[in-house]
């Protein structure tokens, strides 16, 4: 349990998600693989599709590797972009945000 805890990593998303962040978003998410990811996306205005792409290809990689992918926090525009393009982010967001 000690090791499992110890992989935990987070990132913080950057306000705005568009065509030009989507290759860093790629890079940061790729060099964090393989630990347990708690997503900060409480900062972000405005979300692209391909960085909404790009973070459900990340969630099915951390399913894919057994390890927790999570949102601890989203603003509103984050989550009603994500609600627009049809992602549901439901199962992502920690427990304390589905309120």
């Amino acid at each position: 349990m000690a090791s499992r805890k110890a992989a935990q990593k987070s990132m913080s998303l950057a306000p705005v998600l568009d065509l030009n962040e989507a290759t860093a978003l790629r890079d940061k998410l790729m060099a964090l693989k393989g630990s347990d990811l708690t997503i900060d996306a409480s900062a972000v205005e405005r979300v692209g599709t391909l960085c909404a792409q790009v973070l459900m290809a990340g969630a099915k990689t951390w399913e894919a590797d057994k390890r927790n992918y999570t949102f601890a926090k989203a603003s509103e525009p984050f989550v009603k972009t994500m609600q627009l393009i049809g992602v549901d982010i439901e199962h992502l967001l920690a427990k304390e945000t589905q309120q």
